[in-house]
This record gives C-alpha cells, sequence and structure tokens, in this order.
C-alpha cells in the first residue's frame, strides 16, 4: 500500500509512522522549509512531535504533486480552518482511485459546514463516495509510540470505511466503522468547546463534582446539536462522541483543556494563542457551535457561556455561577415527573 499524509503537524506525522511501521510506502507532505529540513535531516519532528523516531518508509516533501502521485490512500491532517485551501491544492493531484481521509475536527467558520461537506464542495463528484473521515480518542503522542487505541471511520459509502478500515487497522490502532458521518464530525468538533470548560474549571481551581457536571451535561448539548443537524444519538455515547470527550477534557496532551485552564488563570485569550504552536480547535468551533445552535433553535447554556468567555470578555467565575444558577429543571426530559 502507498499513501500520502497531507500535513506534518503532531497527527500527520503520527499517522505517517504508524503506516510505515505497518510496512507502507508513504509520502508526508510538509508545508514549512524549516520544518522539511529539521525532519529530512534528524528523521524527527522536533516540533511537534518530539522523540519519536521516523521510519525509513516516511519520505518527506514540500511537493504536493509529487506527495500525491498513484497514492490510493490520501489522509488529511491540517486544522479544520485549512482544509478548503488543501483540497483546492491537492484535487488536481489526487489519483482516480484514491480515497480521501480526513482528520480535522472542527467547524468552518463562517458557513458552519462539517470538513467532509468542504471536501465535497472543492473536490470532483468523482471522489465525493470516496470521502471518509477518522475521529475518536487518538492523541498523537500516544498512537505514534504505539500505545493502544482505537478509533472511528466513518462515510457514507460502506464500501470506502471498509477500505479505510482495512489500511489503518493494526494491533495497537484498533479501527471501528460507522455510517453515522454527520454524528462522529459533530462528536469530534464540538467535544472540543467542552473541553475549553474543562480547563476553565480546572483553573479556577474547582473540584471533581464541577468537572463531572461539565462533562455530563457538555455529552447532552453535543448530542442536542448533533441531533439536530441529522446525526443519530447512539454514536456520542461512542469512541467519537464520549470517548474523545473523555480524554480531551481529561488529558494533558490536550490543547483545548490547556487553553481553557489558563483562561480560568486569568490569562487574556489572546496572549495564550500567541505563544502557542499548534492550533486549539475548540476556539474557533465555540463560535460556529454557537451560532449554528442559534439558527436551528437548540439550546447550549454551556457552549454559550464559553463563547462568552472567548468573545465577549465574561470572566470565567462568572460563567460558572450564570450556569449554576439557572432555572431548576428534569435532568432527563423524556422521564421527567408529568
Amino acid at each position: 500500500m502507498e499513501a500520502a499524509v497531507i500535513g506534518a503537524g503532531g497527527w500527520g506525522t503520527a499517522l505517517a509512522v504508524m503506516l510505515a511501521g505497518q510496512g507502507a510506502e508513504v509520502s508526508l507532505w510538509v508545508r514549512g522549509s524549516e520544518a522539511y529540513k529539521t525532519i529530512v535531516l534528524k528523521r524527527i519532528n522536533e516540533t511537534y512531535l518530539p522523540g519519536v523516531k521516523l521510519p525509513a518508509g516516511v519520505r518527506p516533501t514540500m511537493n504536493a504533486a509529487e506527495a500525491l502521485h498513484g497514492k490510493t490512500l490520501v489522509l488529511l491532517a491540517v486544522p479544520s480552518h485549512g482544509v478548503r485551501a488543501v483540497a483546492k491544492m491537492i484535487r488536481e493531484h489526487l489519483a482516480a482511485r484514491a480515497v480521501i481521509v480526513c482528520g480535522a475536527k472542527g467547524l468552518e467558520e463562517r458557513s458552519y459546514l462539517r470538513m467532509s461537506q468542504v471536501l465535497a464542495q472543492e473536490l470532483p463528484a468523482l471522489y465525493h463516495d470516496r470521502i471518509a473521515v477518522l475521529s475518536g480518542p487518538n492523541h498523537a503522542e500516544e498512537v505514534s509510540r504505539g500505545i493502544p487505541t482505537a478509533t472511528v471511520v466513518a462515510s457514507g459509502n460502506r464500501e470506502t470505511a471498509l477500505k479505510v478500515q482495512e489500511a489503518l487497522f493494526n494491533p495497537y490502532f484498533r479501527v471501528y466503522t460507522n455510517p453515522d458521518l454527520i454524528g462522529v464530525e459533530m462528536g469530534g468538533a464540538l467535544k472540543n468547546v467542552i473541553a475549553l470548560g474543562a480547563g476553565i474549571v480546572e483553573g479556577l481551581g474547582l473540584g471533581d463534582n464541577t468537572r463531572a457536571a461539565l462533562l455530563t451535561r457538555g455529552l447532552v448539548e453535543i448530542t442536542r446539536l448533533g441531533t439536530a443537524m441529522g446525526a443519530r444519538a447512539g454514536t456520542f455515547t461512542g469512541l467519537a462522541g464520549l470517548g474523545d470527550l473523555f480524554v480531551t477534557c481529561a488529558s494533558g496532551h490536550s490543547r483545548n483543556r490547556a487553553v481553557g485552564l489558563k483562561l480560568g488563570l486569568g490569562i487574556p485569550l489572546g496572549e495564550i494563542q500567541a505563544g502557542m504552536k499548534m492550533v486549539a480547535e475548540g476556539v474557533l468551533t465555540t463560535r460556529a457551535a454557537w451560532e449554528l445552535s442559534r439558527q436551528v433553535g437548540v439550546e447550549m447554556p454551556i457552549t454559550g457561556e464559553i463563547y462568552r468567555v472567548l468573545y465577549e470578555g465574561k470572566l470565567p467565575r462568572q460563567a460558572v455561577e450564570a450556569l449554576m444558577l439557572r432555572e431548576p429543571r428534569a435532568e432527563i426530559e423524556d422521564i421527567a415527573f408529568d
């Protein structure tokens, strides 16, 4: 099997390392010249995945046409805000039988489209049945080191999902399929919003009770918006929902949790972002999710308060108080008292 990974951040590098470890020949497209030189000379991505040696099967390149030539498996590992531009860049170089797998988790700004929708707009119709997404509790730092991980590949086409499952499945990376493309993508995007909240809770010095309440009610919000968009509720109890939510809210590897932690400590968002090398997807997704929830009439109080902290300057502790003082109600609407 020959594969191309587009994007040499932590996740792209981890996917390239994993595939090469299975015996695949992998082209790794690197955007920046300095990163490319370092990877070629040292065989390590020091900026995004330090300490992980790239196998001989990983071939870095800055030439997209070269990276994609003849490749039947193409994995996009770029931030969500870059997916449209990357799709435009690669569409003329894709092999006729290529399957495209998107690993970005987010909603596009202004359009609020999911990543598979963005790809469908930019890629020729020939590829629409061969678009899949990869999502789940999959931190690059662990996947690249062979730590047992489970993930989900979703596609509107059964054959595509099965092909990707077969290509990526190995003894330490267990791949499940799911036909609910909407649910898998919405779960992957929205959990980053709740992870910001989890970091805020930690930064404020609040306790385990608060974190548990946030994750539980956060999952309710994710499910509400997801099902309103056409997803199946059951998807949000799986790896792309609850699994990804848990790991992103709890892990020291989580960029979104780290941003929330600093917000809870009183550090301004601009200052936090200025000091980051990688993207915290939840910052942009919060705005998209909040606006989308208002469009479709879905109640998302946690998302709304995180939006106010990020974009309206509301103090994090005031946001917590506002959530706690909301109108009392039944926990689960369909089993409430009459």
